[in-house]
């Protein structure tokens, strides 16, 4: 029996993974393959394999009101996904990581089709706990849009000091080719960087963030910050006061057990990695010896486009736990 519009804007069971060529890609999904897809851009893990698409023009004329959502928005490479996965509790809150329909609707500068991506993000299997959205760093320059949709929306904004961002996007040439893709995609916002360097580059882009997320806790009253190294140092309370923040329906108990288990000792995206907090440390200190010049770079750039003194200060006052 064909599916009917009612049952693709209501069963989370029909993802709208991607955007192709005026078409809405679905892919079939349950509980157990939402919690086994770290990430639901072309790493997803779908239930079946198979896909049926769906023009988005009838999509779009009947487009009800989205759910109330709640979000991660983070720089990129400062613990987000170990915050969502933390958080991601089959019997509480959908999660969903880095939905690609999300981020193609900000990378191509499709504003339109945001209130189908969000009504279609706000499936959830619980009526009483919100979907969690873990977005992406393009997302970030949608946040505008994003806040005007709902200004209540609750949400945590995830970034880095400085120096600590520079040593986790600068660290290897794989961070690096990243560093330099996303920051050519997103030149319809923040212009031309072709010609900085990587410090230079990294710098540019974690204070286009910052500004993102101060002019965002103007709007979203609902909106904390939380410095990742909060969430490495000491995780419990954070996760406890990131799950009650976010509507997320998981007890003390339950989050402290997921920390003493085996997320917390191996790497988020790839969990047959072994990593921990102690190694995230030695890591940094090895990046800081060998990048120290770029360190320099980067800082005088920042003072020169930020002359008046600490630009994250509003992060740092908005702050979920301190």
């Amino acid at each position: 029996m064909p599916l009917t519009f009612d049952e693709l804007f209501s069963s989370p069971d029909h993802y709208l993974q991607s955007f192709e060529e005026g078409q809405a890609v679905f892919v079939p999904m349950d509980r157990a393959a939402y919690h086994r897809s770290i990430f639901l851009d072309h790493r997803i893990s779908p239930a079946a394999d198979q896909k049926m698409a769906v023009p988005v023009a009838s999509l779009a004329a009947r487009t009800p009101v989205a759910r109330p959502l709640s979000w991660i928005f983070h720089m990129a490479h400062c613990g987000s996904t170990l915050l969502a996965r933390a958080l991601d509790d089959p019997a509480a809150s959908l999660v969903l990581r880095e939905p690609l329909s999300l981020r193609q609707t900000a990378i191509q500068r499709t504003p339109a089709r945001l209130p189908l991506v969000l009504a279609m993000l706000g499936k959830s299997y619980r009526a009483d706990a919100p979907t969690l959205v873990k977005a992406n760093v393009p997302v970030n320059f949608l946040l505008p849009q994003l806040a005007a949709a709902d200004p209540g929306a609750r949400a945590v904004l995830l970034y880095l000091p400085l120096r600590a961002y520079l040593l986790a996007i600068l660290r290897h040439d794989n961070h690096r080719t990243w560093l330099r893709n996303v920051t050519t995609q997103l030149a319809p916002y923040v212009g031309d960087w072709s010609a900085l360097s990587d410090a230079e580059r990294g710098a540019a882009l974690w204070l286009a963030q910052v500004n993102a997320f101060t002019d965002t806790l103007a709007v979203m009253k609902n909106a904390r910050t939380l410095d990742a190294e909060r969430l490495f140092d000491d995780p419990v309370p954070v996760l406890k006061a990131a799950a009650e923040h976010l509507g997320v329906p998981i007890d003390g108990s339950a989050l402290a057990a997921v920390v003493a288990g085996p997320l917390f000792s191996t790497y988020s995206k790839n969990p047959s990695v072994a990593f921990d907090n102690a190694a995230r440390i030695a890591r940094a200190a090895e990046v800081a010896e060998a990048i120290a010049p770029e360190l320099d770079v980067a800082r005088a750039w920042v003072a020169r486009h930020a002359p008046g003194g600490a630009p994250d200060a509003a992060l740092i006052d908005a702050a979920l736990i301190r």
